[in-house]
């Protein structure tokens, strides 16, 4: 019996478990070098180690990295659900509460927090586990663009 599109794409993500990240249709993931923690449909878990590259003037981890990274595996929460239909973010809010440094290991969270036939609206939660410290929080909505 063939495989659905949603479970390739849950299988894809669930066979990285313990793993760095390959073979993303996104070289933007590719390049974060994510390791899938846990991985199910309309949810992820993913640990980062930040890379000098992802910093700031000042060392730490740069906003607009910080965003990239929100934006990137919420639409990889939406793959995850294997949908025929393209999405695209319609807008991120991002609130961001603490600081990580070159080095530092942290992990985004998404779940869904409604989910249309038009919008899909989800969050993401950045956490630096060694001081149990949240660093940042998004919300975003992808809108069905067929």
């Amino acid at each position: 019996m063939e495989q659905s599109e949603s479970d390739k794409r849950l299988n894809f993500l669930k066979s990285l478990t313990g793993k760095e990240m390959y073979g993303s249709p996104s070289p933007y993931m590719n390049w974060l070098k994510p390791v899938v923690i846990s991985a199910e449909a309309g949810a992820l878990k993913f640990s980062y180690v930040i890379r000098k590259e992802m910093t700031n003037p000042m060392g730490t981890l740069h906003g607009g990295v910080t965003a990239g990274l929100i934006d990137d595996i919420i639409g990889a929460t939406v793959y995850s659900l294997g949908l025929a239909d393209r999405f695209t973010t319609v807008n991120n809010v991002i609130d961001y509460f603490a600081t990580a440094k070159e080095g530092d290991l942290i992990v985004a969270e998404t779940s869904i927090v409604k989910r249309g036939k038009t919008v899909i609206n989800l969050q993401c939660e950045v956490f630096l586990p060694a001081k149990g410290r949240l660093i940042a929080k998004g919300y975003s909505n992808m809108l069905n663009i067929g």
